[in-house]
């Protein structure tokens, strides 16, 4: 049995940056992840004038809750998703100019939902080049509150970034929702609000924020339960076991769910309630299933598939093709490098065999994606072969990745 020690949830951690930074007094996180996204983000309230104290095994944030302490500033947010629509979010309920701008795979992605939003709620905010599109300039003098619809069908940051700054509005939020994704992020969302002194109402398909703040915690950052995936891939597919300390019955994520689908698939699957055991049995079953909550982790299936009885088919997973890359279209690019039959639709992909019955090892064009590149890892413990243009952009969310996958590989395979 191996026992691997996953670094800090990276949706966590961006979540409790914003929240410390918002409260009322200092607040220490205890395990946050260090990777480039949650540096970034670091980095990004630093720029803002936030003191972030940062030791190896914990943060402290001197919380704000006028807003950031500089009246004018400009914050590169790298590839960050949350960094880049999150701290926009932020310095809007403050007083300054803040010009935002990010790299160029992030300056693709959409941001369109949540600035119309937040200039629905009044906030000046400007969009310097492409409409909807990073690099932008946000004119902050508070934000009133309201009423505000908001289509989350692309991402659920959007309505998380809204949620988030309820509590700093002079009047609350009701915030609309037309359409949502990943519901389970969401729920981190509330219950991480809720742990800093701040609730979360429901009316249907309204959220209901009332003003009044955050208040200073310690917080203590679990495990990531995304990267977590490609550990308990690896167990289903050599027939070995891992067992992920800190992730159990009681944990936040949503992307625990993906050991659901590998016990469909045939795997034994055991949910304590601080841990999390995977073993392979030797085989996995064809399995259709739904990801839309847990998209994330579409990739990590994806990569395993070649390896089941029968085809695999993921479904409502559209939003996967406005992340870091369109992640539908590069797997299936890859698994038919591979030598593996693969059909995609609009929000679905299809795996079913390699024409000779197994894959055959390949160059892995990652996009400089990290979820690529982690879910082919675990292709390649089965498929000699297997190497990476762009192995070095895991450092996103976990720079340790290939010394620790090498390490289980030894405990699994030998």
């Amino acid at each position: 049995m191996a026992l691997v020690d996953i670094p800090g949830s990276k949706s966590i951690t961006a979540r409790a940056l914003f929240l410390a930074a918002a409260a009322d007094g200092v607040t220490t996180l205890q395990r946050p992840l260090r990777s480039d996204d949650t540096e970034g983000f670091a980095e990004g309230l630093t720029r803002l004038g936030y003191r972030v104290g940062r030791t190896p095994g914990a943060w402290q944030v001197d919380g704000r809750p006028q807003g950031p302490a500089l009246a004018e500033a400009d914050v590169y947010c790298r590839d960050g998703a949350t960094t880049a629509r999150f701290l926009p979010t932020l310095a809007a309920a403050g007083h300054g100019v803040y010009r935002f701008d990010a790299s160029p795979q992030m300056r693709r992605r959409p941001l369109l939902p949540l600035t119309r939003a937040l200039r629905d709620l009044g906030v000046d905010l400007r969009h310097e080049a492409a409409e909807g599109h990073h690099p932008l300039t946000v004119r902050a003098a508070g934000v009133e509150g309201g009423e505000v619809v908001l289509d989350a069908g692309q991402s659920s940051q959007y309505l998380t970034a809204l949620l988030l700054l309820g509590p700093l509005t002079r009047t609350g939020l009701r915030i609309t929702v037309t359409d949502l994704v990943s519901v389970p992020y969401v729920e981190i969302t509330i219950a991480m609000m809720r742990a800093f002194g701040a609730e979360v109402g429901r009316e249907g398909d309204t959220y209901v924020v009332p003003p009044g703040g955050y208040r200073a915690t310690t917080y203590a950052i679990e495990p990531d339960a995304s990267t977590a995936s490609y550990f308990f891939a690896a167990a289903a597919v050599t027939g070995g076991e891992v067992t992920v300390p800190g992730l159990g019955a009681g944990a936040l994520q949503g992307d625990l769910g993906f050991v659901d689908v590998l016990r469909r698939m045939g795997a034994r699957v055991d949910v304590g309630a601080d841990r999390t055991t995977v073993a392979g049995t030797g085989e996995l079953h064809g399995v259709t299933v739904n990801m839309r909550d847990i998209s994330d982790t579409m990739p990590t299936l994806a990569a395993i598939a070649p390896f089941a009885s029968g085809p695999v088919r993921i479904e409502d997973v559209a939003n996967t093709r406005v992340k870091e890359c369109d992640r539908l279209e590069a797997c299936a690019e890859n698994l038919r490098r591979l030598g593996v039959e693969v059909a995609t639709g609009d929000d679905w992909i299809e795996i079913r065999s390699a024409a000779d019955g197994s894959p055959t090892g390949a160059d892995i064009k990652t996009y400089g994606d990290h979820r690529i590149v982690m879910s082919f890892a675990v292709t390649g413990l089965r498929v000699p072969g297997i190497s990476f243009d762009d192995p070095g952009c895991v450092r996103k969310t976990f720079p340790g990745f290939h010394e620790a996958f090498a390490e289980l590989r030894k405990d699994l395979i030998g």
